[in-house]
C-alpha cells in the first residue's frame, strides 16, 4: 500500500512539474479549444483517440477517468483507435495492473462517426482524422506525446501532465459539483 501511495505522489509531482514547465501553454498555443460544456445534468463525454488504440488512448482514457472522477466531474470516457491493433499493448496492460487500473478486456476498437459527433471533447493522440467525420466539438490536438514504443516513461509522463490539465480545466470551467458552489 505504501508503495502505491509514493509512486502517486511521484506522478502526482511529475505532473505538477511537467504542467509548470509549460505543457499547458504548447497545448493551448497549438490551437486548442476551451472545452464545451453538456446540458446540464448530462455527462461530459471524453473520446481518447490514438492510431493503434492499444496504448496513449488507453493510458490517457485510464488516468482521466480515475482522476475526473475524484475530483467529482461527472464524465463519461471512451478510447479508440483510427486503425486498431488486435490487442491492447502488453506494456500498457502491465502499467495500468501495476498502478491499480483496471486493464481493458477488449479489444482495441475501430471509431465511429457516431462517437465523434456524441463527444464534447475529443483527444487525438497523433492520429490521422483524414477520411473521419469532422467531431462536432472540442478537438484537442496532443501530438506532442512521444510514441510509447520509443520511450514508454516519457510518454506516460506526457499523457499524465496533459490528463491532468484536462481535469483542473474541467473543474475550473465548473464543471465538478465543488466547483459549483463556490
Amino acid at each position: 500500500m505504501c508503495t502505491r501511495r509514493a509512486t502517486a505522489y511521484v506522478w502526482m509531482f511529475r505532473a505538477a512539474f511537467a504542467l509548470a514547465a509549460g505543457v499547458i501553454a504548447v497545448d493551448h498555443a497549438v490551437g486548442a479549444q476551451p472545452a464545451k460544456q453538456p446540458p446540464a445534468g448530462r455527462a461530459t463525454t471524453v473520446l481518447f483517440l490514438c492510431p493503434h488504440g492499444a496504448a496513449k488512448s488507453v493510458l490517457a482514457s485510464a488516468y482521466f477517468e480515475r482522476e475526473a472522477k475524484a475530483r467529482g466531474l461527472n464524465v463519461r470516457v471512451e478510447a479508440a483507435g483510427t486503425e486498431p491493433d488486435p490487442q491492447v499493448s502488453p506494456k500498457v496492460a502491465a502499467r495500468l495492473a501495476e498502478q491499480g487500473y483496471p486493464v481493458p478486456k477488449g479489444a482495441p476498437r475501430r471509431v465511429t462517426g457516431n462517437e465523434l459527433e456524441r463527444a464534447d471533447i475529443v483527444i487525438s493522440l497523433g492520429c490521422d482524422l483524414t477520411g473521419l467525420p469532422q467531431p462536432r466539438s472540442t478537438l484537442r490536438r496532443w501530438d506532442d506525446v512521444p510514441p510509447p514504443s520509443e520511450d514508454f516513461a516519457r510518454a506516460d509522463e506526457a499523457i499524465r501532465a496533459k490528463v491532468m490539465a484536462l481535469v483542473e480545466e474541467l473543474v475550473r470551467a465548473g464543471q465538478a459539483p465543488d466547483a459549483r458552489k463556490k
